[in-house]
């Protein structure tokens, strides 16, 4: 047999080991003692997981580099495996938790999604791998609202449908990315019947999208969020979901973005991603441990 194959199928099998120990800990464990635990999971996984925190610092030096000595980088980086450690254990005691959502997480600036949704063309809801961004979506959901998620579906299938039958349970309809024309179809179909669709736009997007600037570097960013706006007439309103004190959180609305048009299609397109992009950026500079660093975000080069 491959040993990349084992190699695959082994790692598989210990991160389902290890998410069903941590969700039978949260199960049992006083609430009082869930972040403490969460804690100790990320001082675990910062010094044992190399890979991804050396993937962190790299990222962090490519953003902050020129402003930042190496150790508030590595502040950083420490700082955002406790906000990823502490964001998956409320996941998991959250799960079978719905309705104490209404009780753990704030909404600011409701009345711009309202105002959206009052066209009747649903609402695009522009955002980052940033904060515990589930929780917004189950929020939204708890709150009454028909809410959509484009994600891309984990390597391991097992863990993929275990998460997909959870956000079934809160009310979370899943998109999945691929196959494409299918995730197009059944977005445009969501977005006619006055749905919210959910769309991070801060990952590497490969050779699919277009690059904008990113942290003053050129970023792979796909496009998706504008072309639907384009065709749909449906509202862009980037929204976010912050930690606060006492592990509370809350969710903001921005105003709606109006498209602005540019020299051709195109130049329409890179100039309203490159907007977007730039509200991203001013959220994670001022929230920098919220942001997921552990990927490879200017993996793609231009050209």
């Amino acid at each position: 047999m491959d040993s990349k194959k084992i190699r695959k199928g082994l790692s598989h099998f210990l991160a389902r080991a290890g998410l069903k120990i941590c969700s039978l800990i949260v199960k049992v464990i006083p609430a009082a003692c869930l972040y403490r635990f969460a804690s100790g999971l990320a001082s675990f996984a910062y010094f044992f997981v190399t890979k991804q925190k050396k993937i962190a610092l790299e990222s962090l030096h490519i953003a902050f580099g020129k402003e930042k000595s190496s150790r508030e980088l590595e502040k950083i980086a420490r700082d955002c495996f406790v906000h990823m450690a502490k964001s998956g254990v409320e996941l998991m005691f959250f799960f079978d938790k719905p309705h104490m959502l209404e009780g753990k997480v704030d909404i600011q600036g409701r009345q711009n999604l309202d105002a959206a949704l009052k066209r009747g063309k649903g609402a695009i809801l522009v955002s980052a791998h940033f904060g515990n961004f589930p929780l917004l979506l189950g929020r939204l959901a708890v709150a009454g609202y028909k809410t959509c998620g484009i994600m891309r579906p984990m390597h391991d299938a097992k863990v993929e449908k275990i998460f997909f039958e959870k956000r079934k349970a809160y009310g979370v309809r899943t998109i999945y990315s691929q196959p494409r024309n299918e995730c197009v179809n059944n977005t445009i179909a969501a977005l006619r019947n006055n749905e919210l669709i959910f769309i991070p736009i801060d990952q590497n997007f490969g050779t699919g999208g277009i690059f904008v600037k990113f942290f003053g570097r050129q970023a792979a960013t796909a496009t998706g969020p504008v072309v639907l706006a384009q065709r749909t007439k449906a509202a862009l309103v980037p929204c976010f979901i912050l930690r606060q004190k006492g592990d509370r959180h809350k969710i903001i609305f921005e105003p709606e973005l109006e498209l602005i048009e540019g020299k051709d299609a195109r130049d329409t397109i890179s100039l309203n991603i490159q907007r977007l992009t730039d509200i991203i950026e001013a959220y994670i500079r001022k929230y920098p441990a919220e942001w997921g660093w552990i990927h490879r975000r200017w993996k793609s080069k231009p050209g």
